[in-house]
Formats: structure tokens, C-alpha cells, sequence
């Protein structure tokens, strides 16, 4: 993992870690890369991201590349635009579903796609050589405002069939707060709309659509009578969903039903930590499952190479490659909803038939310097240990599927810690399977 990249773009707590500073070497490093062409800036509503995108800007300036600034505006919107306008490269000012302390940056190339490792690395060469060329004053680019327009018609010619659809749509006071609603109002539906409005503290709940954060929604839905409630992250590249009946769907099983309604008989990506039901209920339909590395580049480029149709995570970051190879929370909302209204079913109706299994996690603490060694110890005996193996995946840390489910470790990028997860087909497998595992990093770390 890189330093200043982590897992996915840039993260650390903007008064501590992602300062102005960083934030203009950022700049020049991208700037240096795009050998003064054209970049397409956006920011999410932190209130730390108008300072960072305006340090960011002035790097990008310094080299002589031109900004198309697009203001606050969702990751996917960014990601879309970039390759819209030809930019050589998009930049999105954002700590996503984190909290609203935290703050980021993250790159995308000219194709729309997030920046790879390898990508990611020469960004961060650069940053830290502090060598950036200057332009002379007469070379210094220039900023235009630029609309996401095109991002906002590919949605509403996107869900034309939702004409009358009741939804309720909160946006979490994120970069989704104006788009959402606009787009979802321009399809013809008849939009109710809570934590629509830009503000960089989130008052109206946390940034991370999960069931606690959404559990006020339940009574919205069922009070205004709503088809559905649909909920995005801080910055736009997050789903999640609440029935007709207010209930919040999970996502394991939400993911499960739509790769099996749009597989047709293809393949769709989900990362390791995914359940189980995904790749039971897809098979049911005629379709293959590709398992790949943790985080949405990965499972994009599994997208790419496998030739699938759908990608997505249990987080609720999807991506459609047909229309947007970024994460796309709007798009995913709207391709649901077409989902169940094209087979004349409910939301609830949709995931009904998708097997339910539970799912236990835990962590063991683990520094840095121990991780590779525990990890390398882990690969050679955790099948046996809890086998027979069915399978055995080492795509992300080490993934054993057993005969009544399976057990992930992979250490964290973020903490000194090991993560794991355990799937069973019922709760008392499931605690079974992961105590055993558990046990074995623990020995595997103190010896």
C-alpha cells in the first residue's frame, strides 16, 4: 500500500494530515502529469473542501494546465465529466462516506477510471520530489466553470420508465443534494426530499448509508406512503435502499438481485468480503460470479478483464461499465428502481427470493511490520485448519471456502489490525467458524 494513497485515493483528517499544502503538491503532481493539458476539478460540501480544492487548483495552474472546475458535484459526476469534456485527468476533492473530520482526494484518468497503484505511485513520486515544473507567467492555465449537464441528461434519459414513482431522497446534505432530487423530479417522479441541502457538518445524519444511520427513513417511507426510500453517501458513489414497506434492504441481498437480473447468463464482479448468496442466487439465473480484491479500481479492472456486465460491492459502490466506470450511487439507484417496475414487482418483492445468510466479523490486533509475515504463516494453514477447503482464494489476504460457507483474513490498510470475516448457512456454523479462525490469527500473531 502507498503512503499517501491508502486503499482509494488520498485520506487523512484534513487539519492533520491532508493539509493545503499537500493539497497544492497534489496539484502540481497532476499538473506535471498532464503536461499542461486540460483538468476537471470537483469538491464534496466538507467544510475543510472549498480550502483544499482552491490549493489543489493553484498546483494544477502552476504547471500551466487549464481547470475546468465543476464546483460541488458527486464523485460519479466528476468521473463522467472527465472524459466528456476530453480532460486528461479528473480530480475529486472528497473523504466519501467517512466522517466529517476527514478528507481527501482522489484521481481519475482520462478514460473516467480511477487512477490504479501503479498510476497512484507516480503521483506520489512526484509529490514527494517536490520537483514540479513552473510555468512562466505567460503559461499559467486557466479556470472555466464547467456544468455536469451532460452527467445530469444520462440520468434523467436514464430513468424514463420511473415516470410516477413516489420516492423519498436523501443525499445525507452531500454532493448529491441538488442532483439527486433535480434528476429524480426531471424523470417524473414525485420526489420527497430530506438532507437536501449543502452542508459540510452532515446535522442530518452520518455520511454512511447503513441501517443505523437510515433507521429515521423507515418511518418516512411508510408515513408519506413512498415506493421507495433511496439514500447515498457523503459524495454520491454509495447506494442504499429502503423498501416500500420501510425496511432498510441489505446489501449483500440487494447486490445478489440486481447482477442476477442484468447477468444474462454473464458475468458480474464482487469482491471477496461479498456473500455467498450472491454467487447462489446469480448461478440460479444462468450467470457466473468473478471474485476479486477488495475496493472498486479492483473491481473494475476484474470488470475489464473478465468481461462482465456489472460490478459491485456490498458498501452500495456499484458500477455499470456501459454508462460510467466509476462507482455511481444516482445510477445504481435509478437501474434498481427500473429493475423492479420492469417486472411489475415491489422493492421487497425484488430481493424476496434471495437466500439470507448470516455473517460475523471480527479483528485481531496486528502491527504493520508483523502483517506480511502473519499473513504468509495464515496462507499455509488456515485451509487445512478449518477445511476440508472447497476453494482458496489469495486475491486479498486469504479467503477459504469450506462446506458450510467461508472465512476471509486480509489485513486492514487503514488500522494495525487483521480483519475477518466469517459467512455460514446458519448463525451457529457461522460463530463456530469464526471462532476457530480467530483463535489461529491469534496464535499465528503471538508466535
Amino acid at each position: 500500500m502507498s503512503k499517501l494513497f491508502g486503499t482509494s485515493g488520498i485520506r487523512g483528517l484534513a487539519n492533520q494530515f491532508l493539509t493545503p499544502q499537500l493539497a497544492l503538491s497534489v496539484g502540481e503532481a497532476v499538473g506535471a502529469l498532464a503536461e499542461a493539458g486540460l483538468v476537471a476539478v470537483a469538491r464534496d460540501t466538507r467544510t475543510s473542501s472549498y480550502m483544499l480544492e482552491k490549493a489543489l487548483v493553484s498546483g494544477l495552474l502552476s504547471t500551466g494546465c487549464s481547470v475546468y472546475l465543476l464546483g460541488v458535484a458527486p464523485t460519479p459526476a466528476l468521473a463522467f465529466t472527465t472524459r466528456e469534456v476530453g480532460a486528461r485527468y479528473g480530480v475529486m476533492v472528497t473523504a466519501s462516506h467517512n466522517p466529517p473530520e476527514y478528507n481527501g482526494i482522489k484521481v481519475f484518468n482520462s478514460f473516467g477510471e480511477a487512477l490504479g497503484r501503479e498510476e497512484e505511485e507516480k503521483v506520489e513520486e512526484l509529490v514527494y520530489a517536490k520537483k514540479a515544473r513552473r510555468a512562466s507567467w505567460a503559461e499559467l492555465g486557466r479556470v472555466n466553470e464547467q456544468s455536469i449537464s451532460g452527467y445530469l441528461d444520462m440520468l434523467v434519459e436514464e430513468g424514463a420508465e420511473l415516470d410516477g414513482a413516489k420516492l423519498v431522497v436523501d443525499p445525507a446534505n452531500g454532493a448529491a443534494s441538488a442532483v439527486a432530487p433535480e434528476a429524480f423530479s426531471r424523470m417524473g417522479c414525485k420526489v420527497f426530499s430530506v438532507n437536501a441541502f449543502f452542508d459540510g457538518f452532515f446535522p442530518g445524519r452520518r455520511p454512511e448509508p447503513d441501517g443505523h444511520s437510515l433507521k429515521y427513513l423507515e418511518k418516512v417511507v411508510f408515513k408519506w406512503g413512498a415506493d421507495a426510500a433511496i439514500a447515498f453517501d457523503g459524495d454520491a458513489d454509495r447506494v442504499a435502499v429502503i423498501d416500500e414497506c420501510g425496511r432498510f434492504v441489505d446489501p449483500d441481498r440487494l447486490l445478489a438481485a440486481y447482477a442476477a437480473h442484468v447477468c444474462g447468463g454473464g458475468v458480474v464482479v464482487v469482491p471477496v468480503d461479498a456473500s455467498m448468496c450472491i454467487d447462489r442466487y446469480v448461478a440460479s439465473r444462468g450467470g457466473r460470479v468473478v471474485r476479486c480484491p477488495v475496493g472498486d479500481v479492483n473491481v473494475l479492472r476484474e470488470i475489464r478483464r473478465a468481461g462482465a456486465v456489472f460490478g459491485g460491492e456490498p458498501s452500495g459502490a456499484w458500477i455499470h461499465p456501459d454508462k460510467n466506470p466509476c462507482p455511481d450511487g444516482i445510477l445504481s439507484a435509478v437501474r434498481i428502481l427500473k429493475a423492479s417496475i420492469s417486472r411489475g414487482i415491489s422493492i421487497s418483492e425484488f430481493v424476496a427470493d434471495v437466500p439470507s445468510y448470516p455473517i460475523q466479523r471480527s479483528k485481531v490486533r496486528c502491527s504493520d511490520e508483523l502483517k506480511p509475515r502473519v499473513m504468509e504463516r495464515l496462507k499455509k494453514e488456515l485451509p487445512e485448519a478449518i477445511g476440508p477447503p472447497k476453494k482458496v482464494l489469495e486475491l486479498d489476504g486469504v479467503w477459504v471456502k469450506v462446506e458450510e460457507g467461508w472465512v476471509l483474513v486480509r489485513p486492514s490498510g487503514t488500522e494495525p489490525i487483521l480483519r475477518i470475516t466469517a459467512e455460514a448457512v446458519d448463525a451457529e456454523a457461522c460463530k463456530s467458524l469464526l471462532d476457530r479462525v480467530r483463535e489461529l490469527v491469534e496464535r499465528a500473531v503471538v508466535s
